[in-house]
């Protein structure tokens, strides 16, 4: 089996596992780049939901759930760099997609909320 063949045979687990190792490594980025971007003033949000940050969350986080982002966006200043997080990376991701949308410049997603605890 030549390296077509098992391309072909496995291509949706090699995009996944290149997807997952994306991420790993883009978080792993954000989350070394933490310290001076809080020293910059940076803006943590967690996009999770009301109940997942009442039962654990980081210190110095705001909550702002996903689905309200695009109603809060006067909350956040653009001025400042704007680090996004959630349960696994999903949900800011897509916060971090709508905030580059809306005009913020600076906007990191750092994978999952525990991340902020680093």
């Amino acid at each position: 089996m030549d390296f077509q063949d098992i391309f072909q045979k496995y291509w949706p687990f090699l995009a996944l596992l290149a997807w997952y190792g994306y991420k790993w490594w883009s978080s792993r980025k954000v989350v070394a780049m933490l310290p001076e971007l809080k020293k910059n003033g940076a803006v943590l949000i967690d996009v999770r939901s009301v109940g997942e940050f009442a039962s654990a969350s980081a210190p110095g986080t705001i909550n702002i759930p996903l689905q309200e982002l695009g109603s809060r966006f006067a909350e956040i200043p653009k001025s400042v760099p704007v680090v996004v997080g959630c349960a696994s990376g999903t949900r800011s991701g897509m916060a971090k997609r709508m905030l580059k949308k809306n005009g913020y410049q600076d906007v990191y997603n750092i994978g999952t909320w525990r991340k902020f605890l680093s």
